[in-house]
């Protein structure tokens, strides 16, 4: 998802346009009451400009959701929210790497069973408008792409490269006969279908692989489905984002000229329904931003001005959710940014699933043109403040890599990307020693700017800095020869959006220690998930209350109390780090940059019996009072340090 401000409205052009699309949707309707429909079927009315749904027109008023930001079991209750808010529809992105992180192993069980998740959409009531990808933005990482891809060299993505290709029909070819049963001509709920994502705004612009895509499409899910491409409001975007067959859309937000954007989309789809594929509520936030705030009354409004006109709307984001794990992507455009952790995108439902002001005022909306259930909204799901929780540290990283990397590591001569040994996410370690006596500060240097993303360096397991993609090069290093040398490199996510997308991880470049390069390089890779679901650290001894400077693992308990309420996990005076919970984990923090200040902690995450266990990987600097705190709200705004 993205699109291009313009801020220029026309009072007198849009009223006519109002009056034109208002004339059109009745010829619609006239000529729709003449159908007879049989068996179920989602057109498009090329001559009334209009869907026809079993015969009869039809005008969707749908949200975007993205199960994979969701705890499964908050699923329904966040689906009927937004029924009972008068939508008829949602559009839902597949991430093809929360699926097959790994090559050739699929996943599609608990928190990953779209089955499931599309069932019971059905069940609510509500039609689907699917966005398989392969590639989908998003904020995720990579955009959905696996990041396993990047193990061939020389693979060119989201192009018709052969290696590429290859990898996308085997994907499809497991995806989209789950989905053919699904679609609604097929008896399920399924209306349209979505090919690539904003290919418009990718600087390929290679017509042979959208064809390829088309043909892999059609194939699986038959002539009959629409199928349809999304693309930014300007010329460049639909130019390249668009093919024949395959029906386009546009996409803009609050502080765009409805009526210069959809003469934009007739221009390339000169009949057929106006569609704005994603209306934006909202917007990302990345570290160091002020909280992105889209105003309510501009939501609203404009949504009613677009469905007057007779557009179908898609409204991104109705719920954001979480960027649980390792799963944010990151922007790159003069230099890299990392998204945060939630995805609250001030959406009319928040993180946590609750109903805003915004979504009141879009209900209102709604209501002036379709029939909103009736009852109450469901409420918010409880919070509960928890309280203050001290921790106490197990060990700083250097001491316990042996835990958290049973395999053991992998010699080289010279570093490794993390695509290279199949890390694929997290945190490795790079082990060396120091060539040299160093009495004198002396520069470590990647001079390639080739740590992707920050290298935490530690000399005999003591901290002495950090090395960070595109803003710090250089950091000075003192010891003696034959010390050891560790740097901990952290993947922050990889770039969603853009050219640089092939975004490899780790030491990418050579490390250069005064007038040395760094050789004999002993690499491990990192299962700090698997260690943690394993039962550690809580097992483990530990070493007392004193923080330490550098990466360092703490652990605590919090004492049951008989709920298991949702809430929110603020590390006061904490730097910057992850977050476990009971094997979960629940995403990166880091206060001191902001603007987001707690973690959203899911009530079913929790045990109401047993001591539910905290792990806190802290990679910079702890407070001296290793407590953090259990809120019963969030905390998303804060003024941010400059970075």
């Amino acid at each position: 998802m993205r699109f291009s401000f313009r801020r220029r409205r026309q009072a007198a052009e849009m009223a006519a346009s109002v009056f034109l699309f208002v004339t059109v949707s009745l010829a619609c309707l006239s000529i729709s009451g003449k159908l007879v429909s049989g068996n179920k079927s989602f057109t498009i009315d090329y001559q009334n400009n209009c869907f026809l749904k079993d015969g009869k027109y039809f005008q969707y008023i749908s949200g975007s959701i993205h199960y994979s930001r969701i705890p499964r079991y908050y699923w329904k209750d966040r689906l009927t929210k937004m029924y009972m808010t008068g939508l008829n529809a949602i559009q839902v992105y597949v991430p093809w790497n929360f699926h097959e992180t790994v090559q050739g192993v699929h996943n599609f069980t608990g928190d990953r069973d779209l089955e499931y998740f599309l069932d019971l959409a059905n069940q609510t009531g509500l039609l689907v408008i699917l966005r398989p990808g392969p590639y989908i933005c998003a904020e995720w990482e990579m955009g959905g792409l696996p990041a396993w891809l990047l193990m061939k060299p020389n693979i060119v993505l989201r192009s018709a490269d052969t290696e590429y290709m290859q990898a996308v029909s085997n994907w499809l070819a497991v995806l989209l006969p789950k989905i053919k049963p699904r679609l609604y001509i097929n008896g399920g709920n399924i209306i349209s279908v979505q090919v690539e994502n904003e290919y418009g705004s990718y600087h390929m612009c290679d017509y042979n692989y959208m064809r390829q895509l088309r043909s892999l499409f059609r194939f699986f899910l038959g002539e009959e489905t629409i199928l349809f491409t999304v693309d930014g409001n300007t010329d460049k975007e639909m130019t390249c984002g668009t093919l024949q067959g395959i029906y386009a859309t546009i996409d803009f937000g609050t502080e765009n000229n409805i009526s210069d954007a959809f003469a934009r989309q007739r221009r390339f789809e000169p009949r057929g329904p106006l569609v704005n594929s994603e209306f934006y509520t909202g917007w990302l936030d990345h570290w160091g931003d002020q909280h992105a705030v889209v105003d309510s009354q501009k939501v609203s409004r404009v949504l009613g001005e677009m469905l007057t006109m007779g557009a179908s709307v898609n409204m991104y984001m109705f719920e954001g959710g979480t960027n649980f794990g390792y799963w944010n992507g990151a922007d790159h455009d003069n230099r890299f940014r990392s998204v945060v952790t939630s995805y609250d995108y001030d959406a009319p439902l928040t993180e946590a699933g609750d109903p805003t002001e915004k979504l009141l005022a879009i209900r209102d909306v709604i209501k002036q043109f379709r029939e909103v259930p009736s009852g109450p909204m469901p409420p918010a799901t409880p919070k509960f403040a928890y309280g203050f929780v001290t921790l106490r540290k197990i060990g700083n990283f250097s001491s316990l890599v042996k835990t958290l990397s049973p395999t053991g590591p992998i010699q080289s001569r010279y570093p490794l990307t993390f695509e290279q040994v199949k890390q694929y996410y997290g945190y490795m370690l790079y082990r060396t020693t120091l060539p040299r006596d160093l009495s004198e500060p002396t520069p470590l240097i990647s001079p390639l700017n080739g740590v992707h993303d920050r290298a935490y360096v530690s000399v005999n397991g003591v901290y002495r800095g950090l090395l960070v993609r595109d803003t710090t090069l250089v950091m000075n290093v003192t010891g003696q020869q034959g010390d050891t040398l560790d740097v901990l490199v952290e993947n922050m996510g990889r770039v969603n959006f853009g050219s640089k997308i092939n975004d490899y991880k780790g030491l990418l470049s050579n490390l250069i220690l005064g007038k040395d390069i760094l050789t004999d390089w002993n690499i491990y890779p990192l299962d700090i998930d698997g260690a943690i679901a394993g039962g550690w650290p809580q097992s483990s001894t530990a070493l007392g209350k004193e923080p330490s400077v550098g990466p360092t693992f703490y652990t605590g308990t919090l004492k049951p109390n008989g709920l298991a309420w949702d809430t929110f996990l603020k590390l006061p005076e904490w730097t910057k780090g992850q977050v476990w919970i009971n094997g979960m984990n629940l995403g990166r923090y880091w206060p001191s940059r902001g603007p987001q200040q707690t973690l959203y902690v899911p009530g079913p995450l929790l045990s109401t019996t047993m001591p539910n266990n905290i792990t806190v990987l802290e990679l910079e600097g702890a407070p001296a009072h290793l407590r953090v705190l259990f809120m019963n709200r969030p905390q998303l705004s804060i003024t941010p340090k400059k970075p």
